[in-house]
């Protein structure tokens, strides 16, 4: 659960306070090893050690605005309707505003929590992460600004219209033994270049930190187009890939970015998860749900089915 200022608490989860750069935000904690069955052992074991796939989703839930005909509550019915339909097991959202968040996890139900805190600068927008508990346990979580001083809050040196932040989580898959990897959600700004390169440069250098025995997966809204742009460039050439080129099945490809008017095909695909290249990508899509011609936001979610590996 969540205070009014979006910060989430919880007992015994151990949250690590931003760091100054060039130092690791995850120590030397290995992800579990799989569990080895012996041959001798029968045949609804090894079945049992089969792990169902991961469902992942990054979505721009948009703020929630109280100007029609796109307010919050005109379009919480349909948001509250997508994402019990869709059902992921963890989700990166981008801009939720506490009130917001609150509200999607009670639509979502007792089974869901998030976690997450406002960037600050005078705006509570968040980078919350939600997940399934019954199918997730966080370890770990910590936040840091894109900015020269990323241990700041609401810290913002790059001229970027707004602070812009990340938050990750360090999870345990509850179907894989216990299997940990990192969920890495953010969101980069929407008018400057300059601000965009130097956050998917910082980004590349945090992630270098962390453990590279652990599977990780990137969320976000990029603002700027896969494959046609620097951002996409630097952060694959940091050792990431992007699931919709290596998933095994992918739906068609629509813009994610549609400001209510539904679909694009073909239109630029600013909303990514991206990988560690260890992960099996099953499939990718984009998800045009609406309802009565109401969509929940002015982007599309983008939802990738994954297996850790």
């Amino acid at each position: 659960m969540a205070d009014s200022t979006g910060l989430t608490r919880r007992t015994g989860l151990r949250t690590v306070a931003a760091a100054a750069v060039g130092v690791p935000l995850i120590g030397t904690l290995r992800a579990s090893s799989a569990v080895r069955v012996s041959s001798a052992e029968g045949q609804s074991i090894r079945e049992a050690a089969v792990v169902p796939d991961l469902d992942v989703m990054t979505y721009n839930l948009r703020f929630p605005s109280t100007k029609e005909p796109h307010s919050w509550a005109a379009r919480r019915p349909v948001m509250r309707a997508l994402l019990r339909a869709a059902a992921p097991h963890v989700i990166g959202t981008q801009e939720g505003e506490p009130p917001q968040l609150r509200d999607i996890q009670a639509d979502l139900g007792p089974h869901y929590d998030w976690i997450g805190t406002g960037r600050g600068g005078g705006d509570e927008e968040s980078m919350a992460v939600f997940y399934d508990t019954r199918r997730l346990a966080p370890a770990e979580h910590a936040h840091f600004w894109l900015s020269d001083t990323p241990a700041v809050r609401g810290s913002n040196t790059w001229g970027g219209a707004h602070p812009r932040m990340v938050t990750w989580v360090r999870f345990r898959d509850l179907k894989a033994a216990g299997r940990q990897f990192c969920l890495v959600n953010t969101h980069l700004d929407n008018a400057g270049q300059y601000a965009r390169e130097r956050a998917a440069a910082m980004i590349v250098e945090r992630l270098a930190a962390f453990d590279p025995g652990l599977p990780l997966l990137v969320t976000g809204d990029f603002n700027a187009a896969a494959h046609r742009s620097a951002i996409h460039d630097t952060l694959l050439g940091g050792g990431l890939v992007d699931t919709w080129d290596t998933a095994e099945r992918r739906g068609p490809a629509y813009g994610t970015f549609h400001a209510y008017r539904g679909p694009q095909p073909g239109g630029d695909r600013i909303d990514w998860i991206l990988a560690t290249p260890g992960i099996t990508v099953r499939r990718t899509w984009v998800d045009t749900f609406s309802l009565d011609g109401r969509y929940a936001s002015d982007h599309l979610p983008v939802c990738a089915s994954v297996s850790l590996g």
